[in-house]
């Protein structure tokens, strides 16, 4: 079956079970319902403590070929195989690096994605056509219950549609997932919001693709210089991607978003100006700002995503604005911009790809 038959039958719509599942006390029997659809290779949508995730078997061609059709994603964006022991990890790849081993006993299960060379066990179809293979092994219960009844080897992007923020609550994979697969998952909202760490150690130098919840500064602690691809904070990555959100738009809010970059109070007087200037041609707006400075603009809907030294809160809210903000037909957000160190390395990606790399420096 070809992708485009693919599309067309999800398109097509099917019932979407959703079944609610408590971390603390797991129904083993609804666990087992769900990894009979993957083992038949259908999809499931279930949470982890990064973002939900949209799982399928990772070594079944066509489950993979499913998950991209869902989705709307390209094929050449390769998944994350999540695992839930370190032995299932020996049998998808060549050999296990002693760096990866290092990182492992220290952050795993974790939000941290490591990339190996593959063995042939794993599809193509689930690396987006590479040598290399991405693994996660997540910390939350209800993943890694999923992960065993399944088989072991669960293939998950993110439960969005391509290009959209990643769901951190169960409302919005309905939303986007809804007819599109056989069954949801919900585990509640999701305690971090975004991503995984991706750290690729395929080649000699260990190389940070995407940061997230485990910083540089915590892989570099582990296991000493971490190089950091060049990409992670521009808009010019033409190349085949290595690892999920390094060469498409990706967490994109279906308005127009701008970062600005500067002073606090030229900041806040550019954005207050220019929300007043788009209010008054007709657009609604919205403006993502912090404890210190919501009070302080003028014009449209005002969200704040935290105080600006608790990066925590504001990874964990940044998507659920962003969503909100869809809910509220918003078509223009103005943003502040975070610092680029520790976990605001991972915020900044993630509002840089989301608005295009649309950046005025004020």
């Amino acid at each position: 079956m070809t992708l485009m038959s693919l599309c067309g039958k999800i398109m097509g719509g099917m019932d979407t079970k959703v079944i609610s599942i408590n971390e603390d006390n797991i129904d083993i029997r609804l666990m087992e319902e769900a990894g009979d659809i993957i083992r038949s290779g259908g999809l499931v949508a279930f949470p982890t403590e990064t973002v939900y995730g949209l799982g399928g078997d990772a070594l079944n061609p066509m489950s993979s070929r499913k998950i991209y059709a869902a989705k709307g994603r390209p094929s050449d964006n390769p998944l994350i195989v999540h695992v839930a022991d370190m032995e299932s990890v020996e049998s998808i790849v060549t050999s296990v690096p002693d760096k990866a081993r290092v990182l492992a006993d220290k952050f795993w299960p974790g939000p941290l994605t490591i990339i190996m060379n593959k063995s042939d066990k794993v599809p193509y179809e689930t690396t987006g056509g590479l040598d290399t293979v991405a693994i996660r092994m997540p910390v939350h219960k209800t993943a890694l219950a999923f992960i065993r009844a399944s088989g072991g080897y669960i293939a998950a992007p993110s439960a969005n549609l391509s290009g959209r923020p990643s769901p951190t609550a169960v409302r919005y994979v309905k939303e986007d997932m809804s007819g599109r697969i056989e069954m949801i998952i919900d585990g509640g909202d999701v305690p971090i919001g975004l991503e995984s760490t991706i750290i690729d150690l395929s080649g000699d130098v260990p190389m940070l693709l995407r940061p997230g919840f485990i910083t540089l500064r915590m892989l570099e602690d582990a296991i000493g210089h971490v190089e950091t691809d060049p990409t992670i904070m521009s808009g010019d990555c033409k190349e085949r991607p290595k690892a999920p959100g390094m060469k498409y738009r990706h967490y994109a809010p279906k308005g127009d978003l701008v970062i600005v970059d500067g002073a606090r109070d030229a900041v806040i007087d550019h954005i207050n100006a220019h929300a007043s200037e788009e209010a008054g041609s007709g657009g609604k707006v919205g403006i993502i700002a912090t404890d210190e400075t919501e009070d302080l603009y003028r014009t449209g809907t005002v969200k704040s995503v935290g105080h600006r030294q608790d990066e925590s809160m504001i990874a964990h809210r940044l998507y659920t604005i962003l969503r909100e903000f869809d809910d509220e037909g918003v078509t223009k957000i103005f943003s502040e911009s975070f610092d680029s160190d520790g976990m605001g390395q991972a915020i900044m990606n993630r509002l840089l790809k989301a608005a295009g790399h649309q950046v005025i420096k004020v």
